[in-house]
């Protein structure tokens, strides 16, 4: 791993060889981002976003944190779906969960984890949703990765909850919310294919959101 120092160094390698092959790659990007994706993961520094998905930079919009968690008092995941949805106009809306997490690893174990207590609560609070389905896997390396699965199916839920997202599928006909597991070992993913209209039918008997005016600063 280089040394802190030696990180100017591969930046300028980096940049020069982009510029090699276009001369104006920065100028265009920095013109504007026009993204299509919206991608909702975790920090492990082993899942890097856009290069899992083969995109470039300026291709994908980026929100990580520990365990690819959306909770509804997280107003930082908030602005970044707001801002995806109601001003980039995003198509499409990715949380992608992987295996062998260490959020969700640390979720399982009943040990006080300091700050991290009220963050995972939300993937306790996964298991305790899912309980019966988990206690049946008799394996406890298969049960982790089901629950990092489920975990990634509720971040999905949450993220169709929101107003933003409600309103502009009404109004828009996009976008539409996916759930994606990554393979670290091979390096794939897996689409836990979300039916996302069925889903958004069966949450708005509840959570409703699409008659509420959307906000105008």
């Amino acid at each position: 791993m280089p040394t802190y120092q030696q990180l100017f160094a591969s930046n300028r390698r980096w940049a020069e060889g982009l510029l090699r092959t276009n001369p104006r790659y920065f100028a265009e990007l920095d013109e504007e981002q026009r993204p299509d994706y919206l991608y909702i993961g975790c920090s492990d520094s082993r899942v890097p976003a856009n290069e899992i998905m083969g995109l470039e930079a300026g291709e994908v919009f980026v929100h990580r944190n520990v365990g690819n968690i959306v909770a509804n008092t997280d107003l930082n995941a908030a602005s970044v779906i707001e801002y995806a949805v109601a001003h980039l106009k995003v198509k499409e809306i990715i949380v992608c969960g992987h295996y062998n997490c260490g959020g969700v690893r640390a979720a399982l174990q009943a040990q006080d984890l300091g700050i991290l207590n009220p963050w995972l609560r939300n993937v306790r609070d996964v298991y305790r949703l899912h309980r019966d389905e988990l206690n049946d896997i008799s394996d406890s390396e298969a049960r982790f990765r089901r629950l990092v699965e489920l975990n990634t199916l509720e971040q999905c839920l949450n993220v169709i909850k929101t107003a933003v997202v409600q309103q502009s599928w009404v109004a828009n006909g996009f976008p539409r919310v996916h759930g994606w597991v990554f393979d670290i070992r091979t390096g794939l993913i897996k689409d836990l294919e979300i039916h996302f209209e069925e889903r958004l039918k069966a949450i708005q008997e509840i959570y409703d959101l699409t008659n509420i005016p959307p906000f105008r600063p």
